[in-house]
Formats: C-alpha cells, sequence, structure tokens
C-alpha cells in the first residue's frame, strides 16, 4: 500500500462541548463553543486556517447542506469549507479531510469540526425512514436496535455462546463505560449504574435492554491540524500526530447473507488492518481505544474485528476486566456513546479528543499512566451495510 500520511500531520488544538440535551444553543453555538477551546488550545490567530470541513450526518432541518453555517458561525473569511457525511464516520470523515489538506501540502493549518443537534431533529434524533432506499437498506429489521440485535444472535451461534454469559458481558460492557463517563464533566450521562439495574432494565430488542443502547444527544468536538515542523515552531516539542486514518465502506457483499453470518463486521476488520500498517504497529502496541459502542454487543464484537481479542474471546476479555479503564487496554475511558449519546456528525471527533488528551495527560480522574498510542473506530449503518473508520493517534517522537 502507499505510505499515507504517518506523521505527516499534527494536531494542535482540541475542542469538545458539554453533550447532552442541549436545548440552549443551536448548532452554531456549539460550533462557536467547540472551536474557542481548539484555536485557544492550538494558540494560533483564526487568520491561519487555510480551509475547513463540517461534519454533519442528520440534521438538514438545523444546519442545511452546505458549510455556510461554519463559515458565519466562526466568520471564517474567504476559506474553502465544505461540508462532509459519511453516516457515523462523519466526525472522522471531516478530521481525514483536514488531514489530507495539510499532507498534500494544500494549507497548512486546517479544520474538522463536527456537529449535530439531534434532539431538534426527525423523531428523537432518529433518521426519518423517508430518506431513502439505501436508509431503509442499513436497518433492514426495522430499527437500529433491532437490526444490531442479530449481531448478537449471530455472534452467539457462531461460537456456541449461551445466553446468560453474553448478556452478562453485553451488561458489563454498559456498566463500564457508565463508571468511566460519571468522571467525565463532559459526559451527557454521569451516573454510575449497577450491574443488577442494567440486567434487569426493560428489553428493547431482544437481547438488548435499555442499557446497553447508546442515547440521543446534542454536542459538537473539533480539530485544528497542521505539519509536524510548524507545530513544534509553535512550541510543541512532540506533537500529537496521526499516525493513520483509514475507511472502508460496504459494496453491498454483506447483504449476501449466503456469504456471511452476520457474527463480525467486515469493514472494521479492513480498516483496521489497513490502519495498523499506515501506522507501523501491532494491535499489542495500542493504549487504549475509543469505539463505536453504538450498541454493548457493538463493542464486544468491534474488539475482534480490531484483533483486540481472539475470536470468540471478547466476551471471556470484557468479563475479567481486560478494557475497563484500570486494565490492559481501556476502552471507553470517558464513557463511549454510552454515556456521550452520538450526535453523528460530532461522534468520531469526540473520540479523537479523548485520545488527544490523554495523550497530553489532561485526562484528569480517568488518566491513564502510560499511553503510546490510541485508536478510534466508528461503524456507519449497520453490521449488514456499513462503513468503517479506523485512526491511529500517537506522538511524533
Amino acid at each position: 500500500m502507499a505510505s499515507g500520511i504517518k506523521d505527516r500531520v499534527a494536531i494542535i488544538g482540541m475542542g469538545c462541548t458539554r453533550f447532552g440535551e442541549r436545548w440552549d444553543a443551536g448548532p452554531e453555538d456549539l460550533i462557536v463553543e467547540a472551536f474557542e477551546e481548539a484555536i485557544a488550545d492550538a494558540g494560533v490567530e483564526r487568520s491561519r486556517i487555510g480551509a475547513a470541513w463540517i461534519g454533519n450526518a442528520l440534521d438538514d432541518i438545523n444546519v442545511g447542506n452546505s458549510a455556510l453555517p461554519l463559515a458565519h458561525a466562526l466568520r471564517l473569511d474567504t476559506i474553502p469549507v465544505s461540508r462532509v457525511e459519511n453516516m457515523c464516520a462523519t466526525g472522522t470523515e471531516a478530521l481525514r479531510a483536514a488531514a489530507y489538506a495539510v499532507a498534500a501540502g494544500a494549507v497548512d493549518v486546517a479544520l474538522a469540526l463536527g456537529v449535530e443537534k439531534l434532539k431538534d431533529t426527525g423523531y428523537g434524533g432518529l433518521p426519518l425512514r423517508t430518506k431513502g432506499l439505501a436508509n431503509d437498506l442499513w436497518m433492514p429489521y426495522g430499527s437500529a436496535p433491532g437490526t444490531f440485535a442479530q449481531l448478537a444472535g449471530a455472534y452467539s451461534a457462531r461460537h456456541g455462546v449461551d445466553a446468560a454469559d453474553l448478556k452478562r458481558a453485553m451488561a458489563h460492557v454498559s456498566w463500564k463505560s457508565h463508571q468511566n463517563g460519571a468522571l467525565n464533566p463532559k459526559a451527557h450521562l454521569r451516573k454510575a449504574v449497577d450491574m443488577e439495574k442494567i440486567i434487569g432494565a426493560p428489553m428493547i430488542a431482544d437481547p438488548l435492554g435499555l442499557f446497553d443502547c447508546c442515547g440521543v444527544s446534542d454536542g459538537a468536538a473539533a480539530a485544528i491540524v497542521t505539519t509536524p515542523e510548524i507545530a513544534q515552531a509553535l512550541g510543541r516539542s512532540n506533537p500529537v500526530t496521526i499516525k493513520a486514518i483509514q475507511l472502508s465502506a460496504s459494496n453491498g457483499w454483506e447483504m449476501q447473507f449466503g456469504a456471511w453470518d452476520g457474527a463480525s463486521v467486515r469493514n472494521t476488520q479492513v480498516a483496521a488492518q489497513r490502519a495498523y500498517a499506515e501506522a507501523g504497529i501491532a494491535p499489542s502496541e495500542l493504549s487504549m481505544t475509543e469505539v463505536h459502542d453504538c450498541f454493548s454487543v457493538t463493542e464486544l464484537v468491534t474488539m475482534e474485528d480490531l484483533g483486540l481479542s481472539e475470536e470468540g474471546r471478547a466476551l471471556f476479555d470484557v468479563l475479567d476486566g481486560r478494557f475497563d479503564r484500570g486494565g490492559d487496554l481501556p476502552c471507553q475511558i470517558d464513557g463511549g456513546l454510552k454515556c456521550f449519546g452520538h450526535p453523528v456528525g460530532a461522534s468520531g471527533l469526540r473520540m479523537a479528543y479523548e485520545v488527544y488528551s490523554q495523550l497530553l495527560g489532561r485526562g484528569g480522574e480517568r488518566q491513564r499512566a502510560q499511553v503510546d498510542f490510541g485508536l478510534t473506530h466508528n461503524l456507519g449503518g449497520s453490521p449488514f451495510n456499513s462503513v468503517a473508520a479506523v485512526s491511529i493517534l500517537g506522538r511524533l517522537n
């Protein structure tokens, strides 16, 4: 494969709003909130930004189809601004565009920002079924919980997993995220929940209960990127750099059910393999992960698809606490989608924000003692028709 963009792009500033039911703020307010933190962190003048991308997936009502709201809200004077959308990978897509612009030498400094006001959109933030055939295809079982519940059934069938054991592992995934989210002032849900309450919660789509599902929220996150040389000139002797950004999109293969048993997500596997190759690291070298835990079973299966658990063993790794905050490889150390909710355009950048913060030692009560490489993962669509994005961040030296 091509050499990629490893260490050709540095992140010099990031910002993230508080996620939640932000009835007090429109998308422009959230854009400004995330940007102001990012630009202060970067320590550069707004006029140095040469291009900007806004990620927004579902909020046509509030944001519209162009990137002009980004230029208006931030007073970006005559620079090119673009809107990107790639389902749940939208935030990462914005970061990829900004990073590629810097890596190509097109601009010295670029902005990526993702925003979504889902509480004001459609039915409780869910996309309307009138968005077209492709939208119906990624939810073949009528709803997102109904569709992802099939992943649990297929995983159990492939590996001979007892239903009670899978339920306990899924509950531990959610329990762990709530423990972490309680320590994060930017999270939507900041209350620890005990295992008994999670297991006994109302059923949404068997075997997914209430606490197995992430919520709907509003939020924004932003990143300002430049070259490592400019970052060092700005005083970052060892800046955070992008080691890899890789996407894999479905071509419809997964929909041919006779060729695939539905117990894994091929696009996650492909994107991860490409990302490890671009970064030049092995999965065992990761210090932390932020993955697309739209449902607890999705996180569990993703651990295997990313090569972080052996096939059929993620359930046991979860129950053993390997992915807990104090485990060997913490997952969702900030609370994940489970505690932040999923304002689609912002989620990928929110994940990067946590990895960036941990690399710089800014994790507060959540801070890991040693962080060398962090991985983010988004899964857009469903296991049956998806786009997967995997990013790896680290330090230059």
